[in-house]
């Protein structure tokens, strides 16, 4: 039986390289994509997700629904385009009646039961306002995988904060404290899957829409990451929260006590590691330290083969 998935995302440039491969992923059954907002605003990530739908046309359509309204103080433009998909602008589909992402994702689940893997592409709010939505939300999860955070790596948007965990770090305590003991992704593996320009511009199965419609967005990121980081190239950070799921093993974490700093000046954001020999209390989060690369690199060559 294929795992059924749940992904929110902020699409964003890696964010739609994950979407691509959970979506013709034959081990997947991806049930529902939801929008949150993060790298572009709530309304533009509500677009985003239809365009996604439209432009893979996977297998199976998922549920949708309406970002959760949000306004962050900084957002992921600068890498991903003000449309966040590398500014094609392509045109979404008016979906009408959408239900708030929250809501939807607490159907999903509880008509699952146990049955579904959460995987958090974007900041947390939508699984907090899940979670405060429904009582009994996180008794009815398989699992939570929320890629973010930072723990021996500097921060990306600030000196000790990831961009995800900065936006809403509130929320990222919130899945923190919920008893579900979550799957985190930190920058201290997704800084390892980058791929150089020529991997990107190269992708298998030319000829299939979804691989040429990947390589329409990915130049903006490559140019943006040289621009803003020297790097000859682009992170897909968001595909290891897929990848986690699809590939059971190949992140390797420790069980460990975590917490969020929801109020520093300078650490707002900041995963919160208890590394003491004697920590007091039991571990809530498995929080990844290593990465199989080359099984990911593997994994998503076989995947794009298999797309339409």
């Amino acid at each position: 039986m294929p795992q059924k998935v749940v992904l929110i995302a902020d699409p964003g440039i890696d964010t739609a390289f994950a979407v691509a491969l959970a979506m013709h992923d034959p081990n997947l059954d991806v049930i529902g994509l939801l929008p949150c907002a993060g790298n572009v605003s709530a309304h533009q990530a509500t677009l985003n997700v239809n365009v996604l739908i439209d432009q893979l046309d996977p297998p199976r359509w998922p549920r949708t629904g309406a970002a959760v309204p949000a306004e962050y103080e900084i957002d992921g433009t600068a890498m991903h385009g003000a449309d966040g998909l590398g500014n094609i602008n392509l045109p979404a589909r008016t979906r009408h009646q959408l239900h708030p992402a929250d809501k939807v994702l607490v159907e999903l689940v509880r008509e699952n039961p146990r049955e579904v893997a959460v995987v958090c592409l974007g900041p947390a709010t939508t699984v907090a306002a899940a979670l405060d939505r429904d009582p009994e939300f996180a008794s009815h999860l398989d699992k939570l995988v929320l890629v973010g955070g930072c723990w021996k790596e500097p921060g990306n948007a600030g000196p000790a904060a990831e961009f995800h965990f900065y936006l809403d770090p509130a929320a990222a305590r919130r899945c923190l404290h919920a008893g579900v003991h979550p799957l985190l992704i930190p920058l201290d593996v997704t800084r390892r899957l980058v791929f150089s320009p020529s991997e990107l511009l190269e992708l298998p199965n030319p000829e299939s829409k979804t691989c040429q419609f990947l390589r329409k967005i990915i130049p903006f990121a490559i140019r943006a990451s040289s621009n803003q980081y020297g790097i000859e190239g682009f992170h897909l950070k968001d595909v290891l929260g897929v990848a986690a799921v699809a590939l059971p093993g190949c992140v390797t974490a420790e069980s460990r006590i975590a917490d969020v700093e929801t109020k520093g000046e300078l650490t707002r954001g900041m995963l919160v590691v208890d590394a003491r020999k004697n920590p007091v209390g039991l571990p809530n989060a498995m929080i990844g330290t290593e990465v199989a690369v080359g099984e990911v690199r593997q994994y998503i060559d076989r995947v794009l083969r298999l797309a339409v």
